[in-house]
């Protein structure tokens, strides 16, 4: 049988797909199913089941306030309507924002809070410098990235299965997921807004390491993150309906050292988490020319004051 020249290509395509699967497959970490064992396991386990609200923060003074704006405890009232941005989302990457709102590094080494080695503080020095940027990417419902998300005043909802811990955010309707399957760090890990969080048990204390971020999240602003860059959550029960969040930034090559938070949840057995459509009734516009700007047209059907 006489072979074209597509027949050829197509041959070699499929043996070339053939070679690489294998390759391919041994990167993907295939979950088991559970069994009633993984079950009865994870029975065993702190219950951090249920919706959970962003209280006051703790640390010694650990410059929690980097990490993002603090409801009042127990009201949640006090969060921003939804559908409109959060106090504080100015600072697009969400990682923390103590060079914007407490003076850099040197209020940071006060508080606790990042410092910077010398090239990043060029960066974060130029930065004060400028006004802030007009256009505001969480205003036009781009959602913060880690850990600014874990941070926002609205609640979330944690799930523990065999081999994943989930996290529904009602802020900007997003989940996380910890996997605790035994699954190792992925060693060039796809960048994303969350990162890629592995989780494992040390006593009673859920720990979570996650890598590999969008150019989105930031350590301050004008300040980028180095692909070195490594979150570490501690969660821990200090009572039946307290939880705690120890997290701690390290980044070699833009910290001198690494730093560290804590933020406290309260737990509401009768709560569910609402829907969070960030476009509706969003003000936010960017114009054709890229230039940020603002709706204040009274929306028709509304009643005028």
């Amino acid at each position: 049988m006489k072979m074209t020249k597509r027949k050829l290509f197509i041959i070699a395509g499929v043996a070339l797909a053939g070679a690489l699967a294998p390759t391919l497959f041994a990167r993907q970490f295939v979950s088991k199913a559970p069994t009633a064992s993984d079950w009865a396991a994870l029975a065993k386990l702190p219950d951090l089941n249920g919706v959970w609200e962003r209280g006051g923060v703790g640390g010694g003074g650990n410059g929690n306030a980097a990490f993002g704006p603090q409801p009042t405890p127990g009201n949640r009232g006090a969060a921003p309507q939804r559908g409109a941005a959060p106090a504080g989302a100015a600072n697009a990457g969400g990682a923390v924002n103590a060079g914007q709102r407490r003076g850099g590094a040197a209020a940071g080494a006060r508080g606790g809070g990042p410092s910077f080695t010398p090239q990043y503080e060029a960066m974060r020095v130029a930065a004060a410098k400028e006004p802030p940027p007009d256009d505001n990417t969480t205003a036009n419902c781009l959602p913060p990235g880690m850990p600014g998300i874990m941070n926002q005043p609205y609640p979330m909802e944690f799930l523990l299965t065999p081999g994943k811990v989930t996290i529904v955010i009602e802020a900007y309707t997003q989940v996380r997921h910890i996997y605790t399957d035994g699954r190792p760090l992925p060693e060039d890990p796809d960048p994303k807004f969350f990162g890629t969080s592995i989780g494992h048990w040390e006593g009673d204390t859920l720990v979570a390491e996650t890598v590999g971020f969008s150019d989105h999240v930031q350590h301050a602003r004008g300040v980028p993150h180095s692909d070195k860059m490594k979150i570490v959550e501690r969660f821990r029960l200090t009572d039946p309906n307290t939880m705690t969040i120890e997290t701690t930034i390290s980044d070699p090559v833009a910290l001198t050292a690494p730093y560290t938070a804590s933020s406290t949840l309260r737990r509401h057995r009768e709560w569910t988490v609402a829907e969070y459509i960030c476009e509706e009734n969003n003000r936010n516009y960017v114009d054709q020319t890229g230039k940020a700007g603002i709706n204040l047209s009274v929306p028709a059907g509304s009643k005028k004051d």
